[in-house]
């Protein structure tokens, strides 16, 4: 940043991913949060088709109403970062008039979800153009991404997950009966779920045998590598916020309980993001003495354990015989009004805006490169 102007933001949404709505209403609620006596703002959208465009930002047309979606306007005026020698800008091409430049990014506020977007992807390329961005690296976006890999790495620090198995669209083609027949070693119920997915889209839950060939028919619409895993009966789902303080000490929220009520069966797409659907939070969750710090602890692990930064939602099942089992690790969690993340941060004395600004502070102040 040169001189006395106000501090750069280019706030990122949309995406390539099943997620893309998810990701405008989560963008709409940020945009609206952004001090701006304190920071220019920039609306970048990535339309369906992976076309960047400059939006407008208005957080109504963002928003997650009965029945619509919203989507990135991919005909908008294209934009690209361009990197020169005095930083990284913003650069507009329309067709209709020269190229303009924007100015110099000081910091990318990635509001995406899913592929292309909160797994390394453009984490990456922010990394390549020298551009600091709220959020976790490389590494820790992509492993946290994968939950096949993730649950390798959080085993590997000696936290809890739940028995289950990797699956690919090949070996299923190629082997049907070999699948079915370590999916029957784990036990039903099961959960099938797109192994790089996210917003509960695409998950099933296979009661019995004859339901898993569907179950994997609707993960792989959605991700050829699927993880079938064992289901937490009687758990109880309890998440907690991670976030770094200006010294990068990581810092817990309280932790909160979802009750999913009405017709769902589990925490689904419907349950999360459509306001008709009935869920029911608990902030701070009722647990027994000692059980809410053992669990803030293990929130602080799984960050560390995937090198994570800025951010983290930690989800984990609190099971019937009174042990916790670690389920998630999400590096750019929802952001919506109805989002867990900000919830829990609110009753933690932490409103909505100044997690915002606490976010953005983080990555305005951290390195560019190897950390």
């Amino acid at each position: 940043m040169t001189g006395t102007r106000k501090p750069r933001v280019a706030v990122v949404f949309g995406g390539r991913s099943s997620e893309h709505a998810i990701s405008c209403v989560s963008a709409g609620s940020v945009l609206s949060a952004i001090d701006r006596d304190r920071f220019d703002v920039v609306p970048i959208g990535i339309a369906r088709d992976g076309r960047w465009v400059l939006e407008s930002g208005d957080p109504e047309r963002l928003a997650l109403t009965a029945g619509t979606l919203p989507s990135v306007d991919g005909d908008r005026a294209p934009v690209a970062l361009a990197r020169g020698t005095g930083g990284t800008d913003l650069v507009v091409s329309d067709p209709a008039s020269p190229p303009q430049t924007l100015g110099e990014v000081d910091v990318v506020f990635p509001i995406l979800h899913g592929p292309w977007g909160e797994d390394g992807t453009i984490q990456g390329m922010l990394e390549m153009a020298g551009v600091r961005y709220v959020g976790a690296g490389v590494l820790a976006s992509a492993v946290s991404m994968d939950k096949a890999y993730m649950k390798v790495v959080l085993a590997d620090a000696g936290l809890p997950v739940m028995p289950g198995l990797t699956i690919t669209r090949r070996a299923w083609e190629a082997d049907p009966d070999a699948v079915r027949r370590r999916a029957d070693d784990l036990g039903y119920p099961l959960f099938v779920k797109p192994a790089r997915g996210g917003s509960s889209i695409g998950i099933s839950k296979a009661h019995a045998a004859d339901e898993l060939d569907q179950c994997l028919a609707t993960a792989f619409e959605h991700d050829p590598k699927v993880l079938v895993e064992v289901a937490a009966e009687g758990g109880r789902e309890i998440e907690c916020g991670v976030l770094q303080a200006l010294d990068g000490t990581p810092e817990t929220s309280l932790p909160a309980e979802l009750w999913v009520t009405g017709e769902h069966e589990f925490y689904d797409f419907e349950a999360k993001y459509v306001p008709e659907e009935a869920t029911a939070v608990d902030i701070p969750a009722d647990l027994p003495d000692g059980v809410a710090e053992q669990l803030r602890g293990m929130a602080v692990q799984a960050f560390e354990a995937v090198s994570a930064e800025g951010l983290a939602r930690v989800d984990f099942f609190y099971l019937p015989d009174g042990s916790l089992v670690l389920n998630e690790v999400n590096t750019m969690p929802g952001f919506t009004p109805l989002s867990m993340y900000p919830q829990m941060w609110a009753a933690s004395g932490l409103d909505y805006p100044a997690l915002v600004d606490r976010l953005i502070s983080l990555a305005l102040q951290r390195d560019v490169g190897l950390r």
